[in-house]
This record gives structure tokens, sequence and C-alpha cells, in this order.
């Protein structure tokens, strides 16, 4: 996994999409379900392009196919946390079977 990164309060890490759909819509739908469960400010960017964790259409949007990388960037009281369990459901393949 990733090294996890902090500029000031704010906490970076990079994820690589590992299931075989990319971030499609249930994936989308999971992530944020997931990052609206923490006391931060969620942001994925891919290739300059910067979205909120809590925003299943702006996920969709970044086109994030399998072996996409994606920056995932959070600030707040569960910042850590919030990217930790973040980027293990990523690496996890959203927990799908297919």
């Amino acid at each position: 996994m990733a090294q996890l990164n902090r500029d000031g309060d704010v906490l970076r890490r990079i994820a690589v999409i590992a299931n075989r759909r990319g971030l499609h819509a249930r994936a989308a739908a999971k992530f944020v379900k997931l990052a609206a469960g923490f006391d931060a400010e969620v942001t994925v960017t891919k290739r300059g392009t910067t979205v909120s964790g809590r925003s299943i259409l702006g996920l969709m949007m970044l086109g994030a196919g399998p072996g996409t990388e994606i920056e995932i960037t959070a600030t707040g009281k569960e910042a850590q946390e919030a990217i930790e369990v973040l980027t293990n459901i990523i690496a996890a393949g959203f927990d799908e079977e297919d």
C-alpha cells in the first residue's frame, strides 16, 4: 500500500483501482457511504481532476478504470482513519465478487 503523506493538516495517499469494472456506480456508492461516516473532508483526484469523496456522480465522472491511480486526500479529525478505510476498500476491489 502506498505511503501516507502529510502536508500540514492534509493527508494524502495514492490508491490503485483493483476491481474489474473500475469506479462504477456501485463502487462509487460504497466509497461515498464510507467517506460520509467520517468527520473528515475527503477528495479524490485523477490526473488533475478533483472531486468530492461524497459525490457518487463526481467519482464516476473521473472515469477511473481498473489499474488507474487516484489520490485520496483528507482533512479533519478523522482524516487518517478515513484514508485507511477508503484505501483498504479500493485495494480489496470494493469487495466485489466478479
